[in-house]
């Protein structure tokens, strides 16, 4: 089968939603544009092929989203880098801004600003104005200022399907950080009040929380009661501080 046919295929089976099928199709494709020397291409190439190159690894960086295999995405996105900045005179991809706004905010659920925002400034003087890259720049922003009710909300209002999987991953680690607090603030709290503070749209989502942060959980009295650790007891030598002081003093009316 030729690379132009199965790269038709492709299309066809990313648009039926067939991850399986997509899967075993982008393998054999790569497979194709590496024998081409399109996969990490070098030098004048044929800018139709080049763009064919662009399309196949753009469909795999949101097929890996939807099979969440973010390690994939990671590789997808490394091989698109080579497209994006070193073949500027290729019209620019539909997907292009949609494919970095997911790596931003990859770098969000990985906690690193720093690349956050030198992977911001790298970007394209116009890209700010793209709703794909405008929605990882406020949930930064949300994050710092602690707005997480708006992180949430953000779900809703993704400009892509595969943005959800990376807002949910977010909201994983701020319900993690909640609980932390959550534990060192209160004995207990209501069932209802903790599913509210941690961002939950049911009870049997927080109830399998709660297990895995060893929480107890009273559905008779609709409670969840912290496991408080006690705190360290340190024995201060009181004796010895007060020979040492004098021993101290001693020495010190000898020396003047």
């Amino acid at each position: 089968m030729s690379l132009k046919s199965q790269y038709t295929d492709l299309k066809a089976a990313f648009a039926a939603q067939d991850l399986p099928k997509t899967g075993k199709l982008l393998t054999q494709l790569k497979l194709g544009l590496i024998q081409a020397g399109l996969l990490l291409p070098q030098g004048d190439l044929n800018p139709s092929d080049l763009s064919v190159a662009r399309d196949i690894l753009e469909t795999g960086a949101f097929w890996s989203i939807r099979s969440q295999d973010v390690p994939s995405f990671d590789r997808y996105f490394s091989q698109l880098q080579t497209f994006y900045t070193d073949y500027s005179n290729l019209p620019r991809s539909k997907n292009e801004f949609a494919i970095r706004g997911l790596h931003l905010i990859r770098l969000l659920t990985q906690n690193r600003i720093a690349d956050f925002h030198t992977a911001l400034e790298s970007l394209p003087a116009d890209a700010l104005e793209s709703p794909f890259i405008a929605h990882p720049v406020n949930l930064e922003r949300w994050l710092m200022e602690g707005s997480y009710a708006k992180v949430w909300g953000a779900r809703a209002e993704a400009p892509a399907a595969e943005y959800g999987y990376f807002v949910d991953s977010l909201m994983g680690t701020i319900r993690n950080e909640i609980a932390s607090c959550e534990e060192a603030a209160y004995d207990s709290l209501p069932l209802k009040d903790a599913s509210t503070l941690l961002f939950f749209t049911n009870q049997s989502e927080l109830l399998v929380f709660a297990q895995k942060r060893g929480w107890l959980v009273d559905l008779s009295s609709s409670t969840i009661t912290f496991d408080k650790k006690g705190e360290e007891s340190t024995e201060i030598p009181k004796e010895k501080l007060i020979a040492a002081s004098l021993m101290y003093a001693r020495e010190l009316e000898q020396i003047v």
